[in-house]
């Protein structure tokens, strides 16, 4: 079996290899949370909001795919199942059943917030082993601040 070799140490390749798996859960998860809340949102911006998280959706799922190439490409295999996801997401819990558009905006401000920090983090910790992973999640954590912003103008 061929396996993909790195150019990177193996120090510096635990780290980014580390960031890469952390950065797939979250955007994984974060695709699945902002879809679930896509299902279930009501109220009079059920329409705004549910494109928005549509919205949401579409980046995550993109950058999720970037992300688990990404590290293929270092030799690292991508584990996205849904246990995986489960066990080490950085996202709080997701309502279950209907949700008003006013907690809808709120759960995912708060989504945002805790995948964006965790960005943040693995930027720091990628800047030195590995710019081109570091470059990836600058353009991740831009792209999530973006509609961080948005989600929380909704409710100002």
């Amino acid at each position: 079996m061929y396996v993909v070799k790195s150019s990177l140490s193996d120090a510096d390749l635990k780290t980014v290899a580390e960031a890469l798996q952390g950065a797939l859960v979250d955007l994984v998860d974060l695709s699945l949370v902002a879809k679930q809340v896509h299902w279930n949102v009501v109220g009079p911006r059920f329409r705004s909001v549910h494109l928005q998280l549509d919205e949401v959706v579409d980046t995550a799922r993109l950058h999720s795919d970037t992300v688990a190439e990404r590290a293929s490409t270092l030799g690292v295999p991508p584990d996205g199942r849904a246990a995986t996801v489960a066990s080490s997401s950085g996202i709080g819990a997701t309502p279950e059943g209907w949700i008003k558009d006013t907690d809808a905006v709120r759960a995912l401000v708060e989504a945002l917030a805790a995948v964006i920090t965790r960005m943040r983090e693995r930027v720091a910790a990628t800047g030195d082993p590995d710019p081109v992973s570091q470059d990836i999640f600058i353009g991740i954590t831009a792209d999530l601040e973006k509609h961080h912003w948005m989600f929380q103008a909704e409710n100002g």
